[in-house]
């Protein structure tokens, strides 16, 4: 390697470094995903409402990491418990939702707070759930409580919030506890429930529903006013809580080692930085060690050289009858050979085959044997007439 050649290399090996560098000490974008894990930090994720609930439980929080199916299907409890589900989407299957509600009807509370519902667990407590679709901009909620002794602790809504509310309720067991009031397209106010307790069993178990999970994310609960989620949770009775770190749109899933390196920010890099290496390793030193690939000249194809010659002395001369009975000659060998047809005679039979095994039209085939037929029954040939038979069988083979 000449002396240029090092110094070139040395430049983009520097270019490399720095942009590496650059990649790695510039300020990481804000993200703003919705995730509700308790281990996220990011805006609209639960640390902050996680290492809070110490004040609303009975001793320690316990955490559901799998379904609640399988989660309270392997506990026994002794005592009433409140369980926690706080996400922007809630869907809950058959066996779930009977667990979830078997787990209520024995006298433990549940708490969910939830933009979007499914499942059966909201049929059972005849409770629809509306999202209000006004525009792409999110509208400002104001969220209130019905008691009037909490009139201080209401709270205005702007920012990273999606309003739904509920939609229709069972009045015979269900208490509305907060509402929501907000503009629909026309600009005009309406309010509608937006926390509801529904009763259920006869020991004193309950589901406690809110539309507004955006209220327990770091970045509202980081604000001066978070009287608002405290209150919403002073619901639950004073009893152990079960946070689900399960049903969260920031679940962590790792499902190969490789995906598990990606996720980790020095890890990531440092596979990075193997594999380039890996490449300037292969590059380089199998340039230096490769032996040299002689060049081996393509044979000339004499047969063609050959036809050629005698294509052109026949055209020359003008011998156009000539030319056509050989081409008519080699599309005839080109059929039997091809489509196993016998060309002995045209005749409809005959056409209707060959058009079949070609994939080309009855009429296209059918016009091309006709020329044949025509340009047989002649003894002298032009010119024009070479030129259309070779236009008819260049198109009959491309089809």
């Amino acid at each position: 390697m000449d002396k240029r050649s090092k110094i070139a290399l040395y430049i983009i090996g520097a270019v490399i470094v720095f942009m590496m560098i650059a990649e790695i000490t510039k300020p990481k974008a804000l993200n703003w995903r919705n995730s509700y894990s308790a281990a996220d930090k990011i805006p609209l994720g639960c640390f902050v409402l996680f290492n809070e609930l110490d004040t609303f439980s009975e001793g320690d929080v316990l955490v559901s990491e799998k379904s609640i199916y399988e989660y309270l299907k392997a506990e026994e409890f002794s005592e009433p418990k409140s369980l926690i589900f706080v996400n922007d989407r809630i869907n809950l299957g058959k066996e779930e939702s009977e667990t979830l509600m078997k787990f209520v009807e024995d006298g433990n509370t549940v708490f969910i707070s939830s933009t979007y519902f499914y499942g059966n667990v909201l049929d059972t407590l005849n409770v629809s759930v509306q999202r209000q679709y006004t525009n792409i901009y999110r509208k400002e909620a104001d969220n209130k409580f019905t008691s009037p002794s909490l009139q201080a602790n209401n709270r205005i809504y702007k920012d990273v919030i999606e309003n739904s509310f509920f939609e229709s309720i069972d009045t015979l067991r269900t208490t509305v506890l907060g509402t929501l009031t907000t503009k629909n397209e026309d600009e005009i106010e309406e309010t509608h429930p937006n926390l509801i307790k529904v009763e259920v069993g006869d020991n004193n178990g309950q589901f406690i529903l809110h539309t507004n999970p955006f209220a327990f994310t770091n970045y509202h609960l980081l604000d001066e006013k978070e009287d608002y989620a405290a209150t919403v949770l002073s619901y639950m009775p004073k009893q152990q809580i079960i946070w689900d770190n399960n049903y969260k749109s920031g679940r962590k899933v790792i499902t190969s080692p490789l995906r598990y390196i990606l996720e980790n920010t020095a890890l990531k890099w440092a596979f990075y930085i193997s594999m380039f290496g890996l490449i300037l390793f292969v590059i380089f030193r199998g340039k230096r060690t490769q032996r040299i690939i002689p060049v081996i000249k393509k044979l000339d194809n004499a047969t063609v050289d050959f036809t050629k010659t005698i294509g052109e002395l026949y055209y020359q001369y003008g011998d156009y009858t000539n030319i056509i009975n050989k081409k008519i000659e080699y599309f005839l060998e080109f059929v039997r050979t091809h489509y196993y047809l016998e060309t002995n005679q045209f005749n409809s039979g005959f056409i209707d085959k060959l058009a079949a095994k070609s994939s080309n039209t009855k009429e296209d085939t059918k016009t091309l044997v006709d020329y044949i037929v025509f340009l047989k029954s002649k003894t002298n040939h032009t010119e024009q007439e070479l030129i259309e038979l070779n236009k008819k069988i260049e198109h009959f083979k491309r089809t």
